[in-house]
């Protein structure tokens, strides 16, 4: 494929908020990409939808709850494809109003919609000539809601995107299913095994010519799960996509070929990444529909998601998983109409903004952007500082304004002081939330980096100036609170790892020293260019205690790159207030 030698537009971070490297030359391949790439990276937000005849049954089976996302039930429940089949019979959803979807996402401040033509378990949620095993045909709703979305989209200034299982289809005797690969045999012995070639050139393919032909033009097709895929199968589907050149596509058609976009799952990228991106995410933890998952973020939660992950330059992609009624859950309205809210009076820090030019800022985010010769950083305040100071490191240039974005006429003074920009606002009411301070300068300005660095003989390691690297799917470690109050909790599994960039000055031996609260013995290594150390940590109930956790030689300055990983053999949870690095 010839995306392979595409460098996709502007670079992105690949530290969240450092100094952004120098752009490499433009050639006219990336000046078309820059194009194409326009519209979405202006976006940044969009609406996923999950839905289809999985909403159903919701996550349960036979009066047993199953466990995992809804949309898998089919596979986690080895449902006979006969059985399954027959939930098309009660699927009639009266209630789905394709317009109010729409109108929800726009009121949300959502600028596209992608939704799932047809999931893994096969079933078609558009009217497909190519297999009766679709909404229309199978069902009594006898109506194609992806033309209506589709219609609705268009009326409402709505970019959409059609998501397509290319290879999973646990419906079809050629299609493939999780552990394929592996040797593993389909649930159902009913089901006489094809070829996959088959299943492409009788299914899929013909199902993708009718998404792209017959929807009035898709902006994106998001390609999902290529379990088996192999590179003919996926140039017959890529040679359809290739007609529609303005046409978006993500990275999972194939695994070798990264398409427009990568497509980071359930989880933010805590450096960001170096070519376009967009994390899918969900509002609770399921993606269909699953009556009893309640375990919903708050709106807070996704709103400073929104803002970091713009912060580092990508996409957020917020899913909902109607209801077998056709209903998008209230938990989701609520929250969406919460976040169209705050959109409402500070979008403009987020639409057409590109990542932050600082290393760190531990009381929250920065997005920026270009206008008539000037430059307009939009500091996201999460944690606004007690002496309602805010201080923001190494920034220089011409200051010309400051002041609130959702309340322009309220200007903040300000001074330099140490190399920083103090902020002052004794008497401005702070959004709970995010409150967005626009800092205007003249010019591009100077950013000194705030990475940590040799002082008073130490170079220390707050928790929060560490990048969490969390699994996709999992417990996930958080941060809470910042500079000296900041910890990392809920460090349960252990996949999950820390990193700090800093930098080293005078090369040396360093000792290893961490403010550790460990319920029971645990074991980490901590990895510094080619050197590991061992080290354990030994339970001192529940109290933080000051560890020594070894030595390690640094033979040249620079920037460094330290990692914290758990030891898989022998982990628990552990929460962590710094690490120190003292010079022997």
């Amino acid at each position: 494929m010839n995306k392979l030698a595409i460098i996709l537009g502007v670079l992105f971070l690949v530290i969240s908020c450092k100094t952004s490297p120098e752009k490499p030359e433009k050639t006219e391949e990336t000046i078309k990409q820059d194009e194409k790439m326009a519209w979405w990276r202006e976006a940044r937000f969009g609406m996923f939808i999950h839905w289809g005849l999985y909403a159903e049954p919701a996550g349960e089976w036979k009066g047993k709850q199953i466990p995992g996302i809804s949309e898998w039930i089919m596979l986690r429940a080895k449902i006979p494809v006969a059985e399954y089949e027959a939930l098309a019979k009660n699927f009639n959803p009266k209630q789905y109003d394709a317009e109010a979807w729409v109108k929800l996402a726009k009121m949300a401040g959502m600028k596209y919609i992608v939704i799932t033509s047809k999931h893994h378990d096969g079933f078609a949620m558009f009217h497909s000539k190519a297999s009766k095993y679709n909404i229309y045909d199978a069902t009594p709703f006898k109506r194609d809601p992806i033309k209506e979305l589709a219609e609705a989209c268009k009326k409402e200034g709505i970019r959409l995107g059609f998501y397509y299982s290319q290879a999973q289809d646990w419906h079809e005797p050629g299609g493939t299913y999780a552990g394929i690969n592996n040797g593993v045999s389909h649930w159902d012995p009913d089901l006489k095994r094809d070829s996959l070639m088959n299943y492409i050139n009788d299914k899929a393919l013909p199902q993708v010519k009718e998404i792209l032909e017959n929807y009035g033009g898709l902006d994106i097709l998001w390609w999902d799960t290529p379990i088996g895929m192999t590179e003919e199968a996926a140039q017959l589907l890529q040679n359809e996509a290739d007609k529609y050149p303005a046409m978006l596509t993500n990275n999972r058609l194939y695994r070798p070929w990264p398409g427009d976009f990568s497509t980071p799952e359930q989880h933010v990228p805590p450096t960001g990444l170096d070519y376009d991106w967009e994390v899918c995410m969900t509002m609770n933890t399921s993606w269909g529909y699953k009556w009893y998952d309640n375990n919903w973020k708050s709106t807070a939660n996704l709103i400073q998601m929104l803002v970091d992950i713009a912060s580092k330059g990508g996409n957020l992609l917020l899913n909902v998983g109607p209801t077998a009624e056709g209903l998008i859950p209230d938990s989701s309205v609520v929250r969406l109409k919460q976040m169209g809210i705050w959109m409402q009076q500070n979008s403009e820090s987020i639409y057409g903004t590109s990542a932050s030019p600082f290393f760190k800022l531990p009381w929250g985010r920065c997005t920026q952007k270009e206008v008539d010769g000037h430059t307009l950083l939009y500091l996201h305040v999460f944690n606004w500082p007690k002496d309602q100071v805010l201080r923001v490191p190494g920034l220089k240039g011409v200051i010309k304004d400051i002041y609130l974005l959702s309340r322009p006429q309220q200007k903040f003074a300000w001074k330099f002081e140490e190399g920083d920009a103090l902020i002052h606002a004794p008497s401005v009411t702070f959004d709970p939330i995010n409150t967005v301070i626009v800092v205007k300068v003249k010019g591009k300005p100077e950013i000194t980096s705030n990475m940590p660095s040799l002082k008073d003989g130490s170079i220390l390691l707050t928790a929060d100036f560490a990048d969490i690297h969390n699994p996709g799917y999992g417990n996930h470690a958080v941060l809470k609170n910042y500079g000296k109050k900041s910890v990392v909790r809920n460090w349960v599994d252990s996949r999950t790892r820390l990193e700090w960039m800093f930098n080293v000055t005078e090369p040396g031996i360093y000792k290893i020293e961490g403010l550790i609260k460990a319920s029971k013995d645990v074991n980490i290594n901590i990895q510094l260019d080619d050197k590991t150390v061992h080290a354990e940590i030994q339970s001192q109930g529940e109290k933080f205690q000051e560890y020594s956790l070894g030595e390690i030689e640094i033979t040249e300055s620079g920037n460094k790159l330290i990692k914290v990983s758990p030891v898989r053999e022998n982990w628990n949870e552990i929460e962590l207030i710094y690490l120190e690095l003292v010079k022997k």
